[in-house]
Order: structure tokens, then sequence, then C-alpha cells
């Protein structure tokens, strides 16, 4: 239902409907200009032609310095979806299963289906701040698991695993089969959070560029993995995509030299958000938890009919996402506070009416 939703949202307004798009984690803060201006240099200098499948070298010793890794530890992709893409093929082209806790970013599902994959499910719950249950994380595993894919801060909670929850995680597995991290919304969290790579083990990273500096339809990502995994992804580029545009990557290098300055101004623009959000449901029968990071709210109400509710809301020109999108959540929706202030008010104002209307 989440590329479902969206789909819908661009045919309304190509058909004249103006919608408060609430469904989507698109910032809606412009691509910062220098960053533009060093793609536009980049293009003036040609840099337009084929390029290592591994990505500039210059923006992977970047990105390995930031990690404290080695840069042929670091893989530039195509958006951090595509890194998932290629890390789930590799490890699982051969059979096993994979385990993603639930509520989930509905790509991961997608991308593991579409290979075949056995998928487990792990269901966490609003009542334990969607933290993972170990033991129950521990009655999935079995010899044919090779992979898990945790979202830290989760997609669509915006909720933080707490460090002793992640230290559990880590050693339940016990290096049996690889961790997948994805933390795209890691540096711009109104909490710090624990990366993966803290602990021991060839477990894999991946990142994007899209979040932290409004670059979402740059496509632009990358993964941090061991050096052999690192090497097939490299090929595997080679094989289908080639490379990253080399005058993106130049953007990409020049995000990271502004990284500070403009993750300060992300944090603090959208935890304004969150607060003025939760300011407003807190006073509904709504059941959510506080965000640790953007962009999202995961309100649930009980015995609300999710995919109904937001089709309705849909009718009356609001967008969300219901819950069902990221897993057997039909009582949840997710709210994404990707537009300015006023906007998301007149959304909220619309979603706390349509919730009293459904008493």
């Amino acid at each position: 239902m989440l590329y479902e939703m969206n789909e819908k949202v661009i045919k309304l307004e190509r058909e004249g409907r103006k919608i408060v798009k609430l469904n989507i984690g698109d910032p809606d803060q412009e691509t910062s200009r220098e960053i533009v201006e060093a793609a536009y240099e980049a293009l003036r200098n040609g840099k337009t032609k084929y390029s290592s499948g591994a990505g500039e070298m210059k923006l992977r010793e970047a990105l390995a310095n930031i990690h404290d890794v080695s840069p042929d530890r670091v893989v530039i992709t195509p958006g951090s979806k595509w890194a998932v893409f290629a890390i789930m093929y590799l490890l699982l082209k051969n059979g096993g299963n994979i385990i993603i806790p639930s509520p989930h970013w509905t790509a991961y599902e997608l991308i593991a289906k579409s290979l075949g994959v056995e998928v487990r499910f792990l269901r966490t719950e609003l009542d334990s701040n969607w933290q993972i249950n170990v033991e129950d994380l521990s009655n999935l595993i079995d010899r044919q698991t090779k992979l898990l894919i945790l979202c830290n801060p989760n997609n669509p909670t915006s909720v933080a695993l707490k460090d002793d929850n992640l230290e559990e995680i880590v050693s339940t597995v016990d290096e049996r089969f690889t961790i997948l991290s994805d933390e795209v919304y890691s540096d711009i969290g109104f909490v710090k959070t624990k990366s993966i790579l803290g602990f021991n083990g060839e477990n894999a990273l991946v990142k994007s560029f899209s979040k932290t500096f409004a670059m979402t339809g740059w496509r632009i990502g990358y993964s941090v993995t061991s050096k052999e995994l690192a090497e097939k992804i490299v090929k595997l580029n080679f094989m289908s995509v080639t490379n990253v545009p080399v005058f993106i990557q130049e953007a990409a290098f020049k995000a990271l030299q502004l990284r500070v300055q403009i993750a300060e101004r992300m944090r603090e623009e959208y935890r304004r958000r969150a607060d003025v959000a939760c300011g407003v449901l807190s006073k509904t029968r709504l059941q959510f938890a506080r965000p640790d990071a953007p962009f999202y709210l995961f309100p649930k109400y009980d015995n609300l009919d999710s995919e109904r509710f937001a089709l309705n809301l849909l009718d009356q020109g609001v967008a969300v996402t219901p819950g069902t999108a990221f897993g057997d959540y039909r009582e949840y929706f997710r709210i994404a506070l990707t537009l300015p202030e006023q906007e998301i008010s007149r959304g909220l104002d619309r979603i706390c009416r349509g919730i009293e209307e459904s008493l």
C-alpha cells in the first residue's frame, strides 16, 4: 500500500487536486545550493564518463573516514535500496531465510519476495516501545538463516533501538550470519544511536544521502561491508548499473563537507515538527511512541481499518500510509512530517476529525 498510495496521490495531483502529502518520506527542503553547484561544476568539467563500479575514491575515502573503516569496504550505490538488494541477493542467492523485524520498510519485503527468499517476520509492539524481543528472535533463527535486517532508527515508527537492546541482538546472532543495519535516519536523529559497525562480526551498513541532504531524487547511497562482500557488490554494479554518475558523486562529496551544519539544521526543523505533531495527537485517543528521529509518527487507533481510513482521508485531500504497508498493523497508519508546519497542521486537523468521525 505504500507505493500504491503514492501513485494514487500522483494521479490526483495530475488531475489538479491539491493533496496534503503526509504519506511519503520525501523532505520538502531543497537540496543545498552548494551541493547543486558542485554537480553543475562537475558537468561543466566533463565528468560524465564511465567510472569505477566501487565509486569515486575521494568519496569512498571520505565515507571511510566517517565510519572509521578502510575505503575498500565502502561501495557507492544508486540509493540505499539498491545496496539492500545487492546484499540480499549476494547472501541469499543460494538459498536460506531472512529475518525482518516488523513494522518494516516496505522495500525489504518486496526485494526478498522478488528474489524468492523465505522471509521470517519478527513482530514488535508499541507496548514495548518497538524494541526487539531477543527470545522471539532466537526462536526464528536456524541453520538456514543468512541475514537479519535492522532499520535503526526505524521506518515507519521513527523509534531507535536502545543500545542495550542492540547489544542483546548482536549477542543473540553471535556472528552466525550477517546483520544488515539500515541507518539512513541516524545522522539527523534526535537521540544518538549506536551503529552496527561498532560491533564485531562481518555485519553490513547501508546509508543514503536522500534524507539528511534532501537528495531523494539524486539516487545515491552506499554500503559498508566486509572486503569480500564489497568486491562482489562492485561486480554486481558493473553487471547492472555500471556506476553512479560521477557528477552526482561530486555533489555527494560536497554534501559530506557540509554534513555537520546541514544535519543540525534538518534535525532541529524536524524536532520542532515532531513536537507540534505530538502535541496535537496527544489530545486525541490515538496511541503512539514519541519519535527518536525524523520523519514519521506511527499512531494506533483501536479497531481502525487503516486502509479504509487512508482512502477516506485521501478523498478529503490528505494522504497518509495505512499500517498494512509495513506488516500486519491494520490499526496503525504512518504520518510523514515532510511538509511545512502550516500544511502539517492542516493535515493533522483533518486526521483528528477523521478519527472522531470514525467513533
